[in-house]
């Protein structure tokens, strides 16, 4: 297998050359000049050539060195260049955020946030992903990702950023026809839509004041990977689903669907934005990461405050 070339021993090269002393370079280089000494010699018995002609008071370039130094120069600057470039993006705000997201949470809360966004930080772009299935954040290339529940160990960077309940709804008209169930074991008994992409897609799993808990495996005609998809057949009344606030807050505040179970809650799940692990994050995602967690929050406290006045 052929060697990389010796990227080092070539950088230090065109360092002596621009500076013509192997003691200045060794100075620029934060380097001993012995180790600037070895990098020019190991160079040379790759090559198989002298690179300079070296007098007590005189470094001159060979024939060989000439040749080379024109193009060890320019990997030098280019180097330098990428280098200063991966820099600035990583302390300053610019480049491409690739974020994923549920689908609904991604078009009713962050889209709208992100023209503010756009303003504030004109030399950042997002790639907005909106899937409701859990993405490989390392494998697929994505920079962070929100997720909404309890999430499972892993080796991701999580930050919780607030709480995001969820309800057992169904509409006036279907409570009118099937009555209205009080107790969790009682769904077993009406037509339920599911969610695939639960942590138990098809468990219900319910506790109340009391620290009695009851589990359900709902049944129905309708089985969704997107809440959202739900709601056309809930509010027909052909059904009862569990969904979080920011699907199902508005309907519950305009009198359209109404919580039941009212005792009882399932576990509350979260917003947390996740990273990949590594080092500090650059710019471009950390003020993305920040600004998502200064405006979400308040942006479903008013979907709160909106279904509590309603209830």
């Amino acid at each position: 297998m052929a060697k990389l070339p010796d990227f080092e021993a070539l950088a230090i090269f065109a360092k002596v050359v621009e500076l013509r002393s192997f003691a200045a370079a060794a100075g620029e280089l934060a380097m001993s000049k012995a180790t600037v000494s070895k990098a020019v010699t190991r160079l040379e018995e790759r090559l198989g050539a002298r690179l300079f002609n070296r007098t007590s008071r005189r470094l001159a370039l060979t024939d060989a060195g000439h040749k080379l130094a024109e193009r060890a120069t320019r990997l030098l600057a280019d180097g330098e260049a990428a280098e200063n470039e991966a820099l600035a993006q990583s302390v300053a705000p610019r480049g491409l955020v690739r974020l994923a997201v549920p689908m609904t949470f991604g078009v009713k809360a962050v889209a709208p946030l992100l023209p503010e966004f756009f303003q504030t930080y004109p030399e950042v772009s997002v790639d907005l992903h909106l899937s409701d299935a859990t993405v490989d954040l390392i494998g697929e290339g994505f920079d962070a990702a929100l997720r909404i529940a309890r999430l499972p160990d892993s080796s991701l960077i999580a930050r919780r950023l607030f709480t995001m309940p969820r309800y057992t709804v169904a509409a006036p008209s279907y409570l009118k026809r099937h009555g209205r169930p009080t107790h969790p074991m009682h769904l077993a008994e009406h037509k339920c839509f599911s969610y695939a992409y639960l942590t138990t897609p098809n468990v219900w799993h319910y506790t109340n004041a009391a620290g009695e808990q009851a589990s359900v495996r709902p049944a129905g005609q309708l089985r969704v990977n997107n809440g959202e998809a739900v709601m056309p057949a809930l509010l027909a009344g052909l059904g009862i689903a569990d969904l979080p606030e920011f699907i199902v807050g508005d309907a519950i505040a305009s009198g359209e669907v109404e919580v039941i179970l009212k005792d009882w809650k399932q576990a509350e799940g979260a917003v947390h934005l996740v990273t990949p692990p590594g080092g500090p994050r650059p710019a471009r995602v950390e003020v993305l990461a920040e600004f998502l967690a200064a405006k979400l929050p308040g942006t479903c406290k008013r979907q709160t405050k909106k279904r509590a006045k309603a209830e």
